[in-house]
């Protein structure tokens, strides 16, 4: 009996109702090392489970006999319009799932009009990605959705300036730096045929540490970003610089002051600390900190569109979502996205009507019940308007 992943579906299972049937079917569709990558969590896997519990003790109060009439999830953000506050958040190596990888993701992220960011690791070039959606776009005859580079900084400058221009080049609208997670674990083996493509002229990461040593004092932490080379990346683009992996407020407060347009609150999916809140459970304190001087998006945990509304109600413009779209991609390629998006902007606007929100802006803390702590039993609270 072979163990080979079943291969992609062509056609969408009626059974599938949720982003949580995806995951329910995508493990079939992966060989099991690279099931394993895609799902786990750091340590104990507390953080990776925080991050859906923290979404469960949010409730939702409905308000009725409001006017919907010309309702509409559309957003402005960064200067672009968006079709609703939700991207496809970087993943890398998406051809594990799929053949096709991230060429079949930005098709179906444009076919919904939904903005897509590439990562450094992606399995396909970003040119080639760039190209796929200006395709795509012109087939369909709409414009191209928004495009986003994400940024892991290279050990050495010149080479995270090259990836910044080659971007810039392709037509990438925005850049975003990661910096929660230049230290974490892996210890998966990419499977024959699947490379970080952006990375083939890079020269191999030095691997051999210092006798005695463990992390601290190796190359690996001493090449780590630090506040400076945010300031460094802000002067050498016009792009909108996002960062991703703030969770304190007072980092929020000096990333902005270091030249970020926006910021991205995440814990990386549970793959780095765990132990780690919720980037949700943080929200109103960064938002509060922010004081709208610049956009808030979320990352980590997003599975219906209900926590899209949570998101925005609590101070967020727009949500990334990651796992999920490697899901959907490995069941059923290219169609398997389309879907899955198409799932969540139809569960955020049953939701907002249900909210008596007609736009996005009508999400406020008063739509909320909140319950602080994560006892079992322990009532919501009410969130009045902010």
């Amino acid at each position: 009996m072979s163990d080979a992943p079943a291969p992609p579906l062509t056609a969408i299972p009626p059974d599938i109702k949720a982003l949580a049937d995806y995951e329910r079917r995508a493990q079939a569709h992966m060989p099991p090392a690279a099931w394993t990558y895609l799902q786990e969590g750091t340590g104990d896997g507390v953080t990776l489970a925080a991050n859906r519990a923290a979404f469960d003790r949010i409730g939702l109060v409905p308000r009725v006999l409001r006017d919907l009439r010309g309702a509409t999830t559309h957003i402005e953000l960064l200067g672009r319009t968006h079709a609703a506050p939700l991207l496809l958040a970087p993943v890398a190596y998406q051809r594990i799932a799929h053949p096709e990888g991230e060429l079949a993701t930005v098709r179906a992220a444009t076919a919904m009009g939904i903005g897509m960011t590439v990562s450094t690791l992606a399995s396909v070039t970003l040119e080639e990605i760039a190209a796929a959606r200006q395709a795509a776009a012109t087939e369909l005859g709409t414009a191209p959705a928004p495009l986003w580079f994400q940024l892991y900084m290279q050990p050495g400058r010149e080479a995270s300036l090259a990836l910044v221009r080659r971007a810039e080049a392709a037509g990438y609208e925005a850049l975003m730096l990661t910096v929660d997670a230049s230290i974490k674990r892996s210890g998966f083996t990419l499977p024959p045929g699947v490379e970080a493509a952006n990375l083939r002229a890079a020269r191999p990461t030095q691997t051999a540490q210092p006798l005695g040593r463990i992390l601290f004092g190796t190359p690996l932490l001493d090449a780590a970003p630090r506040w400076e080379d945010l300031a460094w990346l802000r002067a050498q683009t016009r792009l909108p610089l996002l960062v991703k992996g703030i969770m304190a407020p007072d980092d929020a407060l000096r990333a902005l002051d270091h030249g970020a347009d926006a910021l991205v609150l995440s814990n990386h999916g549970g793959r780095v600390l765990d132990g780690m809140p919720a980037p949700i459970a943080l929200l109103p304190a960064v938002a509060q900190a922010v004081a709208g001087r610049a956009p808030l998006l979320l990352d980590s945990g997003i599975r219906r569109g209900a926590d899209i509304a949570r998101a925005l109600a609590l101070g967020a413009a727009a949500v990334l979502v990651g796992r999920p779209q490697v899901h959907a991609l490995a069941v059923a390629g290219m169609a398997g996205v389309a879907h899955a998006l198409l799932i969540l902007r139809t569960e955020l606007e049953l939701t907002m009507a249900q909210l008596g929100c007609p736009t996005v802006a009508d999400l406020a803390p008063d739509r909320l019940l909140t319950a602080p702590t994560p006892v079992e039993g322990e009532p919501f609270r009410h969130s009045p308007r902010a």
